[in-house]
């Protein structure tokens, strides 16, 4: 059964749903059946990124709040982030845009490491507060995680895979969605946000059991003399 997940790498619920999602998948009973696909999404695609701007202004300012309100609703969200056994620190974070992390998640799903670079994206940005805008930041981001970093600036040096990232964007705005993370389960059922952990097990389970029925029946197979693929009879 296959899930989607749409997210943007500087967008803190995503990494909290991210880790909910998770401790769920880890109770589903069918958990190796299923296939995740992480998608691209951009909060803000014309940010330009700022290395000096803090994360507590940046929020204010495009809020319309005090500092002061920045900072008392980027606390609640480290508490929430620590509930689940992730370290927040938004002092260190660098306001970055995300468009090239997004193209370099899809080179890394290109090769079979979505899930490690979308954990290496969110580390980068929300713990280390590392610049993920910059190209020798992800190639150090995708050595760690297997991927060849000469590889990682090549790709970066050009616009590959950003028909990619541009066609993530397009098919959420089909489906409507207008904020992330957002889950789609089997094409069926779409979780919006970083929901508690028996909300996305509910629909988990409910997801796979349709998937389930809907499957071709295997085949209760006679085994017989045959030639097989090969030329081996």
């Amino acid at each position: 059964m296959k899930i989607q997940i749409w997210s943007d790498v500087m967008c803190p619920f995503c990494y909290i749903g991210k880790r909910r999602f998770e401790q769920a998948l880890a109770q589903f009973e069918h958990k190796n059946e299923v296939e995740i696909e992480w998608k691209s999404f951009q909060l803000n695609p014309n940010l330009v990124t700022d290395v000096i701007l803090n994360i507590n202004q940046y929020l204010a300012d495009i809020k319309g709040i005090t500092l002061d309100h920045a900072k008392q609703m980027n606390n609640q969200v480290t508490q929430m982030a620590a509930e689940v056994g992730l370290t927040y620190d938004f002092d260190k974070a660098i306001i970055a845009n995300s468009f090239d992390a997004h193209r370099f998640a899809h080179l890394a799903k290109q090769n079979g490491l979505g899930d490690e670079a979308e954990e290496a994206l969110f580390n980068a940005y929300f713990t280390n507060g590392q610049n993920i805008a910059d190209h020798d930041t992800l190639a150090e981001l995708g050595e760690s995680i297997g991927l060849d970093k000469a590889e990682v600036h090549h790709t970066l040096a050009g616009n590959k895979f950003a028909i990619n990232v541009q066609q993530d964007i397009a098919q959420a705005q089909q489906l409507g969605i207008r904020g992330v993370p957002f889950f789609v389960m089997d094409n069926k059922y779409g979780v919006s946000g970083a929901q508690a952990v028996p909300t996305f097990l509910e629909t988990l389970e409910k997801a796979y059991s349709e998937w389930a029925e809907s499957k071709p029946a295997k085949l209760d197979v006679v085994e017989g003399d045959s030639c097989e693929v090969g030329g081996d009879c």
